[in-house]
């Protein structure tokens, strides 16, 4: 694998910089309800109106067609830039939904929601996870109920990031009464406008209602909508998660050696409680030393997971072991944060701006579940990519 940025990389770097450094939004993104979204829905727009929408996207879906380097580099610029967070609520659409439809849609479902999704104008939420069924999808109970040209869905879904926002959703249902674990599962696309679907927020340690409960009561779904065959759900969700696993956390993989950056810059001007500058205290020193060293692998880690999407078109079971690290990384750095700070770490009213040390230490948390507990990244990393013999 060449590590050289080409010309063009180079190029495309100072033409991102360049845009960047004249249009990202001097305002702060409201930190949490609708204005948030219409804040998310905007930049999405201006993104989309300048050509920078869907950098990896491929050029007859509306995207740039560039190369996954170039979405690297694209990050690491956001990131440089202070741009609006990419993980916000056109986050389940750009990186999960987009990219299941281009792979597994029909070329009616590519159509219609891709130039939406780009422009901002549908935000989609994500219906996988269930009271009973988070960590074991494949345990989902939600079913589908296959009537003439419309599938009648019936349960609940847990955890739902954005719904209360959300145009569309990627829903995961069972459409096989008899059937268990991965065989009888359905992928839909599912109108969040349709009759029967109740949301209800809940309210997070973080202050917001970020995530959500979604009931469905009988809600009708045209067949139309499935994405991939009906019955053949549990492929098209593999390939949305490894779409999330891989792709989907590249800006939290690059925006991590940024902020340690901000880290180390907080310790060179932050005095302990001896009077000492935190950056003199050996042991903050050396844990910091050692996160720095963890990002710089991470991004070559990135770089090399990048190339094999290239090569093959699907994030593989790779991007498990990243997002295992990631996690990892991201909470001790949270932790060294909360030695330097000292008791005005856990000053926190909800607003991210005001506070984003300690946003960043509660999201830690929170990122050790999305997408996949630690836990079964683990498991992913010992089964596909060491070959290791399941546990009993």
């Amino acid at each position: 694998m060449d590590l050289h940025f080409s010309e063009a990389d180079v190029e495309f770097r100072a033409r991102a910089r360049e845009w960047l450094k004249a249009n990202v939004p001097a305002e702060t993104r409201p930190a949490r309800g609708p204005e948030s979204a219409r804040f998310d829905r905007a930049w999405q727009r201006k993104l989309y109106d300048h050509g920078w929408a869907g950098v990896a996207w491929p050029k007859e879906y509306g995207g740039m067609g560039l190369s996954g380097l170039q979405q690297v580099i694209w990050y690491e610029e956001m990131a440089r830039a202070h741009a609006p967070h990419h993980i916000n609520t056109t986050y389940i659409g750009l990186m999960h939904a987009g990219p299941t439809v281009i792979a597994r849609g029909t070329e009616e479902q590519k159509a219609f929601h891709l130039p939406r999704i780009l422009s901002g104008e549908a935000i989609w939420c994500q219906g996988f996870s269930e009271p009973n069924a988070g960590s074991d999808l494949a345990a989902l109970r939600t079913r589908g109920v296959v009537d003439g040209d419309h599938i009648v869905v019936t349960g609940a879904k847990m955890w739902t990031t954005d719904a209360q926002h959300a145009d569309y959703q990627e829903l995961l249902i069972r459409t096989d009464p008899g059937s268990e674990r991965h065989k009888g599962l359905t992928w839909l696309i599912c109108d969040m406008k349709l009759p029967g679907i109740e949301v209800r927020p809940i309210r997070t340690m973080l202050q917001d209602e970020h995530v959500n409960m979604v009931f469905y009561d009988e809600v009708r779904i045209p067949v139309a909508d499935v994405v991939g065959e009906i019955g053949g759900g549990w492929s098209t969700a593999m390939a949305t998660l490894s779409f999330e696993r891989g792709l989907g956390f590249i800006g939290d993989q690059l925006e991590l050696y940024e902020r340690v950056g901000r880290a180390i810059d907080l310790a060179g001007r932050t005095r302990l409680e001896d009077g000492r500058l935190a950056i003199e205290d050996d042991g903050i020193a050396q844990r910091l030393a050692s996160i720095k060293a963890d990002t710089m692998a991470i991004r070559a880690m990135t770089l090399a997971d990048i190339a094999e999407t290239d090569r093959t078109g699907i994030p593989g079971p790779k991007g498990s072991m990243m997002k295992l690290l990631v996690t990892a990384t991201h909470k001790a750095l949270s932790e060294v944060v909360s030695d330097i700070l000292g008791w005005d770490f856990l000053e926190f009213d909800g607003d991210r701006s005001a506070h984003p040390w300690t946003y960043e230490y509660l999201w830690s948390w929170v990122f050790s579940i999305s997408g996949g507990t630690s836990e079964i990244q683990r498991e992913i990393t010992a089964d596909r990519v060491l070959g290791l013999p399941k546990g009993r």
